[in-house]
């Protein structure tokens, strides 16, 4: 297996934000620089978030190196590769290895409905590729097919990959795969709305949607379980919760970039075939933001220094009901 690297937390599936049909480069630096100082671990570029599947291999990778060009090494770089068959697969990987990604965030390939031997040549041809960790990504939705269990068992025990994202929303996969591949290979939910479940579980992390526009929030939630702040984590995952919900109204990430744009923060622009929020979405996302956001700035603002140097402990946040903060 490549250099094992350190994930963990709330890492953010960042969008890509264009304008005129181009990269907005200049909004993406921005929403990397939000992302580093809101206690986000990781950047988690050109996934399905991200509209990957409507980029061109050459436009990931200059994203991808824009990216490790603004992180500085504060987090990891992690990049989305998906194509629809291996051999584009393994071309994408080496792109992505050269833009400087920390790690590749793998699928299987799209459309064809591999079986689960398939699943593993994929895998292992882009291990073979890449010299970087390999991220499996779960998710049958998008995909048409999902990862056994014992798949996902084969693939850790051969060194191919050192952790997977769970899109499944099947909570209790945590404690299977622990039990098959023991407390090494690391388990991040992919689901926000079962994502502190999936953390109470034995779960490490989450690859998160929403952290887009909330991401001291949903650093706050892993850093309260990790704390064993029990009030803390329970009172933010009900304060993110209506906020799950609306941003998942219409495919992802249509109702994200609708709310980013509400927000100033991106161009609500996608590339098609994904076209704008409806407008019952937008009114949706338009009851649920004022409080959410409230919370996610009074907390940004109080907390001027780096999360990701403190210690747990250091220092412990309690969110009360509601969006009034205090601190203890």
């Amino acid at each position: 297996m490549t250099a094992r690297l350190s994930l963990g937390g709330s890492m953010t599936a960042l969008i890509t934000p264009f304008r005129n049909g181009a990269a907005d480069e200049a909004a993406f630096i921005r929403l990397c620089e939000r992302q580093i100082a809101r206690g986000t671990t990781a950047l988690i570029i050109c996934g399905s978030t991200g509209e990957a599947a409507a980029m061109q291999p050459e436009e990931q990778a200059a994203l991808v190196a824009l990216a490790v060009a603004t992180a500085t090494r504060r987090v990891p770089v992690v990049a989305g590769c998906q194509a629809p068959a291996t051999e584009a697969a393994v071309a994408l990987a080496n792109l992505l290895m050269r833009a400087g990604a920390d790690a590749l965030l793998c699928a299987p390939t799209p459309y064809v409905k591999p079986t689960q031997q398939g699943i593993i040549c994929h895998m292992r041809a882009l291990a073979h590729a890449a010299d970087r960790p390999l991220v499996l990504y779960d998710v049958p939705s998008r995909v048409g097919v999902g990862i056994a269990d014992a798949t996902v068992a084969t693939l850790f025990k051969r060194g191919i990959i050192h952790a997977i994202k769970d899109a499944t929303a099947d909570v209790s996969r945590v404690a299977r795969l622990r039990a098959l591949c023991g407390a090494e290979l690391a388990q991040f939910s992919g689901d926000d709305a079962t994502a502190a479940a999936y953390r109470a579980a034995g779960g490490g992390g989450c690859i998160s949607v929403t952290a887009n526009l909330t991401p001291a929030l949903c650093s706050l939630l892993h850093r309260s379980w990790d704390a064993v702040d029990l009030r803390a984590f329970a009172n933010t995952c009900d304060l993110l919760a209506p906020l799950h919900e609306a941003l998942f109204l219409e495919s992802n990430p249509i109702p994200l970039k609708a709310a980013l744009g509400m927000l100033d923060l991106a161009p609500n622009e996608l590339r098609l075939p994904l076209t704008r929020a409806s407008q019952p979405t937008r009114d949706r996302l338009a009851g649920v933001l004022p409080a959410v956001m409230d919370a996610e700035d009074g907390l940004a603002t109080m907390l001027p220094y780096n999360w990701r140097r403190e210690s747990h402990r250091t220092r412990s946040f309690r969110i009360p009901r509601g969006s009034s903060f205090t601190t203890v």
